[in-house]
């Protein structure tokens, strides 16, 4: 397995492999990797000659320090994790200054208002964070492909029209959610969780699942009261949001039009840990 912390060694290193005519994908992480973060490399691995995973916890998408500081760090775990999945991985884990240079700050970017709602309401520069340094890892590995998980669709969405917008040559990935066996979204975040509130966080799934039942019949106003009330009556788990919104668009559903693909998403602190998570609605 190679593993490389310097970005001009990563560079040489693929531009040999690009001579033997090897299509490249990228799988960019923050560690702590779970089975929902090895989905990806496995789709990688199965459409790309060599596959690179970044592992970087990315400084200028926090907008709170505290989450930074505690956001789980597990690197050596991290790389034998890869190394059992497929030994030919190439793991990339630089430090902030190697792969921003002297000023470890974020690009302001015009996303056409997908970074303005939901994260992007309650998470001040949290998208041109995100967008910044998935520009710099496309840019550095280059890759024919690159994988995101649809937990965060919001994000995919966003570097969707990163890619559109800066003319970046990728295709962009998109990957089913992995969940827990009680339904909670896989997150590095959960392991912040007591096994209690880790069981009872499955209630976010579930109450997204009968949210798509009422998408049927039931308006979206209607159902937004309704999840409202049941995390009301929840003492473990609090709200921040629930909406629904047009798939390609994250424009607030007003009234269902017909051929439209809608999506419900949530945002909850369970411990004082964030959980988001989302389903498309039938």
């Amino acid at each position: 397995m190679h593993v490389f912390d310097r970005k001009a060694e990563l560079i040489d290193h693929l531009n040999m492999e690009r001579d033997k005519n090897h299509e490249i994908g990228l799988v960019p992480t923050m560690g702590a990797l779970h089975k929902g973060h090895l989905s990806l490399v496995k789709k990688a691995i199965s459409e790309n000659d060599v596959v690179v995973v970044s592992v970087f916890v990315n400084p200028t998408q926090f907008d709170q320090k505290e989450d930074l500081e505690k956001y789980p760090r597990t690197f050596e775990r991290d790389v034998e994790l890869l190394k059992q999945l497929d030994d030919t991985i190439v793991v990339f884990a630089p430090d902030a200054k190697d792969i921003y240079g002297e000023e470890v700050i974020a690009k302001e970017y015009n996303f056409e208002g997908l970074d303005k709602v939901m994260e992007g309401a309650f998470r001040t520069g949290h998208f041109d964070g995100v967008g910044t340094i998935v520009e710099l890892f496309l840019t550095t590995v280059s890759p024919s492909r690159a994988y995101f998980g649809e937990k965060d669709f919001q994000q995919l969405q966003i570097i969707r029209k990163l890619v559109e917008t800066q003319n970046l040559p990728f295709e962009i990935v998109g990957c089913p959610i992995e969940r827990e066996p009680h339904g909670l979204a896989m997150s590095s975040r959960n392991e912040r969780l007591s096994e209690t509130t880790r069981k009872e966080a499955g209630f976010i799934y579930k109450t997204l699942k009968t949210a798509n039942e009422k998408f049927g019949t039931e308006s979206a106003s209607e159902i937004k009261k309704w999840v409202k009330s049941q995390f009301e009556k929840n003492e473990l788990l609090d709200l921040e949001y629930f909406e629904i919104t047009d798939e390609n668009t994250l424009t607030p559903m007003l009234k269902k039009q017909a051929n439209q693909k809608y999506r419900a998403f949530i945002a909850v602190y369970a411990e004082n840990v964030r959980l988001i998570d989302n389903l498309r609605l039938n």
